[in-house]
């Protein structure tokens, strides 16, 4: 292609992407349009790793909740981690609250207004940074998010992986492609584009208003593009709860580890690297260790449960374990039945809950 037909390509993937915008900007999202920065934010963390369709919800209820950063920094953690219970990733409940005492604490309650300060903010990277900046102030900085990857990779044909160390020819060409002087209105649309028209499976092709002049489509590449160097490798964890009660009273406590869950609370676990029957969890060492003193009743155990995250198998059970002596569990606390459905616990727990 020569540089004058790359030229007539980028001036018509901009002229027909931002036509399309026109007409899909009907379907309004609570975030859509949106100037305030907070809200902004909080949108943009839930996105970061949830489909639209269920981040709606979670963000219309956040925001209802702590409508302001004050609100959060004045709530309990443990009520904001409650609201954000079963959306996952919850790193990210964990760099709001940091990120609001920051705001409250250093920048006296302002939101930062420049890109350079946005990116101060704790979980907020150079995609995040410029969505805020770009929607909220209007500054002129091109989005890149996966959405955005993928329709620039397909529509201009670039093998380079978007995982890869080197995205330069991504972030060069997509502020090639920012309409500087509406620089939130071309962001939302092109995110918009990927997240309703190219996406990663079955993509629209057939009314896609690009696929005229779209390399993938052309070349019969839209299943390749765009690349990607790196596998996942999953990790498979069998976790086996104990519903230890004691004075309708159980054991219960927060997990504080760097890893899954972390800040959210979880009954006595153990933990082992493969299936394990009952017969097996009772001859453990940690499983002896606890009952070393006590007499203790097994009144049931639950089905199989299962949850797949994106690196990871948990596969688990629930049992269900009454004492009539109270014991010292490691950092366990007694806790009752009616505290517990205030507490924030992660969706494989919380689903058994409520079977």
């Amino acid at each position: 292609m020569t540089s004058h037909d790359n030229q007539r390509s980028k001036i018509f993937f901009t002229v027909e992407l931002l036509k399309w915008n026109k007409l899909y900007n009907n379907r309004q999202m609570p975030w859509k349009n949106e100037k305030n920065p907070y809200k902004i934010w909080i949108s943009e963390i839930i996105l970061q790793q949830t489909r639209v369709k269920q981040g709606m919800e979670y963000y219309k209820r956040f925001i209802s909740a702590y409508p302001t950063i004050q609100h959060i920094v004045d709530a309990k953690e443990s009520n904001v981690f409650k609201l954000w219970e079963g959306l996952g990733y919850y790193s990210r409940c964990k760099n709001i609250i940091a990120s609001a005492k920051y705001i409250v604490n250093e920048l006296n309650g302002k939101f930062p207004e420049t890109f350079e300060g946005i990116l101060q903010l704790k979980g907020v990277g150079n995609y995040t940074a410029s969505a805020i900046a770009s929607f909220a102030y209007n500054h002129p900085h091109a989005v890149l998010d996966g959405n955005v990857f993928r329709v620039l990779s397909r529509f201009f044909g670039i093998h380079t992986p978007i995982d890869g160390k080197d995205k330069s020819i991504y972030n060069d060409l997509a502020n090639e492609l920012l309409q500087k002087k509406a620089p939130a209105i071309y962001n939302q649309a092109i995110m918009d584009f990927g997240a309703t028209i190219c996406t990663p499976k079955i993509p629209l092709c057939n009314i896609c208003p690009l696929h005229k002049k779209c390399f993938a489509f052309l070349n019969s590449m839209v299943n390749t593009l765009p690349v990607k160097e790196k596998t996942i490798t999953r990790k498979f964890r069998w976790l086996y709860y104990l519903l230890i009660e004691y004075n309708n009273k159980l054991y219960v406590r927060k997990r504080i580890t760097n890893d899954i869950w972390q800040n959210l609370n979880e009954f006595v676990l153990i933990e082992t690297k493969k299936p394990a029957s009952i017969r097996a969890l009772q001859n453990s060492l940690y499983f002896k260790h606890i009952f070393n003193s006590v007499d203790f009743t097994i009144n049931s155990v639950s089905k199989i449960y299962k949850q797949q995250l994106t690196h990871q198998t948990i596969t688990g059970q629930f049992i269900k374990i009454k004492i009539e002596k109270n014991i010292l569990i490691d950092d366990y606390r007694l806790i009752s039945c009616q505290q517990i459905d205030l507490l924030p616990f992660p969706k494989f727990i919380t689903t058994y809950l409520k079977d």
